[in-house]
């Protein structure tokens, strides 16, 4: 991990909330003036602790209003069928994450659809052509509590 200081994590924190403001309105939050900011939001992209900027689309309100999270387990351990899974799992862009895990399942993924019928047609046409699946359980999200992008810095 980089040196960061406590403007750093100002910085980062204003942005997580706001990646839409001008250096100078970032400037004035976190007590900088506008050039030294400007540095110092360079050298995190630089570094890598800032990774880009996005827009953060509501799902609902474009029509994918299911989440299903998917517990996948593996035929087996080996790197050459990890390596598959997971290459083969990047393509399907309805999965917004997937994360190797530790524990009862191999890998959790988060997907989303439309509907219960589109997520059949995700399970039928992607999921269940993954390679090494052994087993796998989906859990349908009945609400969402809390969602968020911004880390607790």
């Amino acid at each position: 991990m980089t040196d960061l200081d406590a403007t750093d994590l100002r910085l980062m924190a204003a942005l997580q909330r706001d990646g839409r403001m001008t250096n100078a309105e970032l400037a004035d939050k976190v007590h900088l003036s506008a050039s030294a900011c400007h540095r110092r939001v360079q050298r995190l992209e630089k570094l890598g602790v800032i990774g880009g900027y996005v827009a953060i689309v509501n799902a609902r309100n474009i029509g994918l209003s299911t989440t299903v999270f998917v517990e996948i387990t593996l035929s087996g351990q080996a790197d050459e069928l990890l390596d598959a899974f997971e290459r083969a799992v990047r393509l399907i862009p309805d999965v917004l994450e997937c994360h190797l895990m530790a524990g009862s399942a191999d890998y959790l993924l988060k997907v989303v659809a439309r509907d219960t019928e589109d997520f059949a047609r995700i399970h039928r046409q992607h999921l269940a052509r993954l390679p090494g699946v052994a087993q796998m359980q989906s859990s349908f999200a009945l609400r969402t509590v809390r969602s968020t992008t911004a880390l607790p810095i």
